[in-house]
């Protein structure tokens, strides 16, 4: 943490110099506020989602529907967190996007300065979250998202294979997860 007028922040875990609205893979988690659980729960391993969980999976899929510079990977909804692989591509006039490369290197120095850029993860994310929390709020006041979001950028194709085991098989990990409740 560092100290910016006279307040604590967290630094950002950001890869410093990434132009996040370049074209490539990124690892996306979102949790809820407190971890607290609104999506549904794991039985068997499988995830059951409720009303919450279903407006989730719906607006996810909705993202690259909304979206022609956006695909979607492999993503899932836990009970207190959805994980998920948004790929960015170049936009065209075509109805397909060309599909984008695996980085092979950390950052090229774009926008390092705290602005929200359209087309970005970040704009991709924030609006996701805020249809989700909208359509969500009106039948749970209660619900919200923890404020930030954890991205990182995919850079070969052994790291892509293991994110999606891992978000794969994460409901059957989900009674060893510290935040697990029955």
């Amino acid at each position: 943490m560092t100290l910016f007028n006279n307040k604590y922040r967290v630094e950002s875990a950001r890869l410093k110099g990434w132009d996040y609205t370049s074209t490539g893979l990124y690892f996306i988690t979102i949790n809820t506020y407190q971890m607290r659980v609104f999506f549904g729960n794991i039985k068997n391993g499988q995830m059951i989602l409720n009303d919450a969980g279903k407006v989730i999976d719906e607006e996810w899929r909705n993202t690259a529907k909304l979206r022609n510079n956006v695909i979607l990977d492999e993503y899932q909804v836990m009970p207190n967190h959805f994980n998920g692989i948004i790929a960015l591509s170049k936009k065209s006039s075509h109805s397909k996007p060309e599909t984008p490369q695996l980085h092979k290197q950390s950052g090229r120095g774009f926008h390092t300065e705290a602005k929200m850029y359209a087309d970005s993860v970040g704009s991709i994310i924030n609006q996701f979250k805020g249809m989700c929390t909208k359509r969500i709020q009106l039948f749970n006041k209660s619900f919200r998202w923890k404020s930030r979001f954890y991205d990182r950028v995919i850079r070969n194709e052994n790291e892509l294979e293991n994110i999606r085991r891992y978000i794969f098989y994460n409901p059957l990990k989900w009674e060893a997860d510290e935040f697990y409740t029955i």
